[in-house]
């Protein structure tokens, strides 16, 4: 039986220096928001045939005063531009030069306009989201395992799921902030939405664990919690491993065959799911073991099963 509580401190440390990496590469680069949330003005064409090159559409852009602006090339005719807020005239001077790379189709453009005030509704909304999301898991999760108030209070399941779910989240978002700085990656909706799924697929990996570790904790077949411990993660690491193997290698398909546009959805879904499945196995029921036994040296609680 592999002994994952006797080396937890190797996986702390791991853990601490990427999440500390993180936090330097936002606190240095910030994260770059979307115009969804700063606000700015979306433009999209449709070619005929296939649509130009990137170059030549950031020198389009560039020429009408518009740097700093983000260009995709969806599938192979489809243009997305989008920009600081613009007037229809600066619109149509895009679109002169649009043109001159080739044929548009009639109707296929769409021109938006995200003022700064929606986007920054959109930043409250996301951040009541992520607030709520946590509260609700560490409300279920208490509840969930409110039958076994020995060695360790329910709540501390709930804690202990949350730093980690806090450790998934902080670490891809360090990468972006990175990738922002260097390559323009902007923080979007999707993106947002794959980092509050990571919510959902981390907690379920670490409540696995928990679940199992109530069934082996009423049934009391080891000496001491950290055997416990040990003995449900066994249990349950083909399960984990297998699952998230799994998913990662559709995700790598998407993010290496998707194309641009799902291209850093993915990227976030596959960093949160990798670090997600990490968190469930080595951080967050090793940490448990880490409160109870603090506890214990203590004196706040006594050894039981």
């Amino acid at each position: 039986m592999l002994s994952f509580t006797k080396h937890r401190k190797i996986f702390y440390t791991a853990s601490i220096i990427l999440t500390v990496a993180s936090l330097v590469s936002m606190a240095i680069f910030g994260l770059k928001f979307g115009i969804e949330f700063t606000g700015g003005s979306v433009l999209e064409v449709g070619y005929k045939q296939q649509a130009p090159a990137l170059e030549d559409i950031q020198k389009v852009v560039i020429a009408a005063g518009l740097e700093g602006t983000s260009v995709q090339v969806a599938g192979d005719q489809r243009v997305i531009i989008k920009t600081k807020p613009i007037d229809e005239s600066k619109k149509n001077e895009v679109m002169q030069g649009l043109l001159s790379l080739g044929q548009i189709v009639a109707g296929s453009e769409s021109f938006q306009v995200i003022g700064p005030v929606i986007g920054q509704e959109l930043k409250n909304k996301t951040k009541v989201v992520v607030f709520l999301s946590l509260l609700s898991i560490l409300i279920y999760i208490a509840i969930s395992f409110r039958k076994i108030s020995r060695p360790v209070k329910s709540y501390i399941y709930g804690f202990t799921g949350i730093v980690a779910l806090c450790h998934d989240i902080i670490i891809p978002l360090g990468v972006f902030a990175w990738l922002g700085h260097y390559l323009g990656v902007e923080i979007t909706i999707p993106i947002i939405t794959a980092l509050l799924t990571v919510f959902g697929y981390s907690i379920n990996d670490s409540v696995v664990v928990f679940d199992r570790i109530r069934e082996n904790l009423f049934k009391g077949q080891a000496e001491n919690f950290s055997q416990i411990v040990d003995q449900s993660l066994n249990q349950t690491l083909g399960r984990s491993v297998n699952t998230s193997f799994t998913v990662l290698l559709v995700l790598a398909a998407i993010l290496f065959f998707g194309g641009a546009t799902l291209r850093y959805f993915a990227l976030a879904l596959f960093l949160g799911v990798g670090f997600g499945t990490y968190s469930s196995i080595f951080i967050a029921s090793l940490l448990v073991v880490t409160i109870f036994e603090t506890r214990q040296n203590r004196g706040l609680l006594k050894n039981k099963k």
